[in-house]
């Protein structure tokens, strides 16, 4: 068994305390502020039933508990993310394999996916709506729309920058294309794939928030346009709440499949 020495000790007792004090003080952080707001609302500083107040917010959502319609609203939100989230991460993969294996096709294409990826997403919606109707499949697509081709660029990126003494060696041995995309190309371009999946997960809910907002009778981007328009600004800021949790619910999957991949392999 391998003995630690002073030094070594000192610093992982450093860096546990630095992780501690880091813990502590995003916690610290948050209940100040939900301390702060509660109370600014309830002496009169701001206007609760503009700003309302942790406290509205919670007995509001355990009121939808209670009837379980929040729960439908969560759940809409959360498999139009899912599907769309899916449908990015495995078209723009098969897109940038075709890009890579076809230089010319990429140069023609290229222009039209700097465009269309500079586009505001929110334009497309009302389109898509004319287009495809106002259904749950809309929404998908708009929640597509505002990740895939930003997507398609950076794994495109990626797969083009992949080492090329690499591919050469496949060449130098006799393999084929096919050879060096699944040796060395998509090998290479893991970690790259998951990055681009964490930044995927939150576009993919904004679009799907931008579709609700036009296009839904239920999820938690109707719920927000909903109570704006009555001015029950719990449910309001409840559905807000419930997006940042979901928000790092899912990015805490990604994560965790990260993590998951960096000890296999």
């Amino acid at each position: 068994m391998n003995e630690i020495s002073a030094g070594q000790q000192n610093y992982l007792n450093g860096h546990k305390r630095h992780q501690r004090i880091v813990r502590v003080s995003r916690v610290a952080i948050l209940l100040s502020f939900l301390f702060l707001w509660e109370f600014a609302a309830n002496v009169g500083i701001i206007d609760s039933f503009i700003f309302s107040s942790p406290s509205k917010i919670a007995l509001c959502f355990w009121k939808m508990v209670l009837n379980q319609t929040i729960f439908h609203h969560i759940w809409t939100t959360l498999y139009e993310t899912i599907m769309s989230f899916i449908l990015v991460t495995i078209f723009s993969i098969l897109t940038a394999v075709l890009l890579w294996y076809s230089k010319k096709l990429s140069e023609i294409l290229d222009p039209y996916l700097v465009v269309l990826n500079s586009l505001p997403k929110s334009a497309l919606a009302p389109l898509l709506i004319v287009w495809l109707g106002a259904t749950q499949m809309t929404i998908i697509v708009a929640g597509m729309s505002v990740a895939i081709f930003g997507s398609i660029l950076n794994l495109y990126t990626s797969f083009s920058t992949v080492d090329k003494e690499k591919i050469k060696l496949i060449y130098t041995l006799h393999g084929n294309q096919w050879h060096a995309l699944t040796k060395v190309v998509l090998p290479s371009s893991v970690p790259a794939i998951i990055s681009n999946m964490k930044v995927n997960i939150g576009l993919c809910l904004v679009g799907v928030i931008i579709g609700e907002f036009l296009a839904a009778r239920s999820g938690l981007g109707y719920l927000i346009i909903y109570s704006s328009q009555v001015f029950k600004m719990d449910w309001l800021l409840m559905s807000i709440v419930l997006l940042c949790i979901m928000a790092m619910g899912l990015y805490a999957l990604i994560n965790l499949v990260e993590k998951w991949y960096t000890k296999r392999f």
